[in-house]
């Protein structure tokens, strides 16, 4: 059964210079109270894999949203993730030195993560064949399979996931709103430690079985 504590003690758990996947798209899905304890804490030094950078501003007038927070903090090292067009100050401070980010094409990004998740070698695409993407650090080398060439990328893991469900019951299990999964699920395979934010905390069985997305298996703390 995974513990349950504070979104404070959650973030308390998170070393500097520590790794953490974050489920979200711009937003969208973000843990947003550890991410407010993280901010607090000033938490440094991090690499965060996340599909983007947030945005400076939230739908409810809210300042630097989601991880975002993080970036202006400058808690961040290191970025990875695939679209980052919406927050301007991550391509400001990677042109400054401040922030290295490594932008990865999205469905690569999703299986990378996936694979780190199931203990897979790596991902054969040939998205990014022949362009720079070819060079970066992510990819291991080029194979060639049926005289058709592919990247051979490497396989995604990291120290914590912090995802949010909307609902997640006592034993850990997660039901997302809408497009609220987006990447949370594959992030809960593929790290060491799995903090599940709940928006409700309910009773076993209040989801039903089928509509658990995210096994509580798979969770080691909730963050109510």
């Amino acid at each position: 059964m995974p513990k349950i504590v504070s979104p404070g003690e959650a973030a308390a758990l998170i070393p500097e210079g520590g790794s953490i996947m974050v489920g979200g798209f711009m937003g969208c899905g973000n843990p947003h109270r550890i991410i407010a304890e993280l901010a607090r804490l000033g938490t440094d030094g991090l690499t965060l894999i996340c599909n983007d950078g947030a945005m400076l501003g939230g739908p409810g007038g809210e300042e630097y949203y989601g991880v975002a927070k993080l970036i202006h903090n400058g808690q961040i090292k290191k970025l990875i993730a695939s679209h980052v067009g919406l927050n301007p100050e991550v391509g400001a401070k990677s042109n400054d030195g401040s922030l290295e980010v490594v932008v990865v094409p999205q469905g690569s990004l999703a299986e990378m993560i996936r694979a780190g998740g199931a203990g897979l070698g790596g991902v054969l695409t040939p998205t990014g064949i022949g362009t720079i993407v070819q060079d970066a650090e992510h990819v291991h080398s080029v194979v060639e399979v049926n005289e058709k060439k592919y990247l051979l990328e490497r396989p995604l893991r990291a120290d914590f996931a912090l995802i949010c469900g909307y609902r997640v019951d006592k034993a850990g299990n997660v039901w997302y709103k809408g497009t609220t999964r987006n990447f949370s699920h594959v992030m809960a395979t593929a790290a060491d430690t799995v903090i599940a934010e709940a928006e409700h905390l309910v009773d076993v069985g209040v989801i039903e079985p089928e509509n658990v997305v995210t096994q509580g298996i798979l969770v080691d703390y909730i963050a109510h």
